[in-house]
């Protein structure tokens, strides 16, 4: 029975609303696809993040005007259904292509991502990439890696210095009552050579003959003779 015009508006409106956040889509179609066939190819897509519709092309092309998949959905032919997703791509690209291969009842038409119509053999390479989160668990881990080797280096360090210490403790290196080894004897260092003595009797002359004067006891010099004989000599002779 022929849809009514109120009926496609509403179809059209219904779509359009749900293609409106979708940033990527893939659309196909189908030969003899079963009931049981079609539900799990529904439930496989919902898996991956995404929905799933059997559409009327120019339903399709009216629901997609101004969305960001609009591109995907302009001048199909024969039986299309669109799998969309605001999601990852390669998650949805990856489910679809694992199911079709076991049921060849359904094709790739083509696809688009973020703007960009692919082709299906693009489709198909695009199911080989790795997705969102395996790409972030990837960058988290290259980030995370300078960290978690400092990390470890600091702790083995830790370890290491414990291992030591309680080695230390078992062969009682670290026990409170050891003795602590003796400190190597300094060589004594050779006392100054002591001056000898002078005696009492020199010291004194060396004093006296700082003071100008000759030391008593000592042998007077030959001109003290003379000087005494002279001055005898001139003294008055009594009688003369």
């Amino acid at each position: 029975m022929a849809l009514t015009r109120a009926k496609k508006t509403e179809k059209v409106t219904m779509l359009a609303s749900e293609l409106e956040h979708s940033t990527s889509a893939i659309i196909g179609t189908f030969k003899a696809l079963t009931a049981s066939k079609d539900y799990d190819l529904r439930k496989t897509v919902r898996e991956a993040g995404g929905s799933y519709h059997v559409v009327k092309n120019k339903l399709a092309a009216r629901s997609a005007k101004g969305t960001k998949i609009e591109a995907a959905l302009q001048g199909l032919k024969g039986v299309s259904s669109v799998a969309y997703t605001s999601g990852d791509p390669v998650a949805l690209a990856k489910a679809l292509s694992t199911w079709v291969k076991d049921n060849a009842e359904f094709t790739f038409k083509l696809g688009i991502v973020d703007g960009k119509v692919i082709t299906v053999e693009e489709i198909k390479a695009l199911a080989t990439m790795p997705g969102k989160e395996e790409l972030f668990s990837k960058l988290l881990f290259l980030i995370q890696s300078p960290a978690q080797r400092l990390a470890t280096v600091i702790n083995a360090t830790g370890r290491d210095l414990a291992v030591v210490l309680g080695q230390g403790v078992e062969k009682e290196k670290f026990a409170a009552g050891a003795a602590a080894p003796a400190a190597p004897v300094a060589e004594t260092a050779s006392p100054a050579p002591v001056a000898e003595a002078v005696p009492v009797t020199e010291a004194a002359h060396t004093e006296e003959a700082a003071a100008g004067e000759q030391p008593s006891g000592a042998a007077q010099p030959e001109n003290a003779t003379a000087s005494q004989a002279g001055e005898a000599a001139a003294e008055p002779v009594e009688g003369a």
